[in-house]
């Protein structure tokens, strides 16, 4: 019976200990600053310039790999 109540109350405190801990947290903290007078741009203000490059780079060096093994195979099947 006493290990069954032990259980009991171990369970329900896991079960609630995260409610409790929730209901302490406080809110985000102000980001100073002013308001700006207009609206930021959809998605944000991230630069995408080096991404595309690096994008446009790992697409050439694939297509590349493809073409070259494409060739090979062609140059084995010619010589058999």
């Amino acid at each position: 019976m006493k290990k069954k109540i032990v259980s009991t109350l171990m369970i329900s405190a896991m079960l609630l200990l995260p409610l409790l801990t929730i209901g302490q947290m406080r809110g985000p903290s102000d980001p100073g600053g002013g308001p700006t007078g207009s609206d930021p741009p959809i998605g944000g203000g991230a630069p995408i310039g080096s991404g595309l490059v690096f994008l446009l780079t790992m697409g050439a060096v694939y297509g590349g790999k493809k073409l070259y093994q494409l060739y090979t195979d062609q140059k084995e099947e010619l010589e058999e």
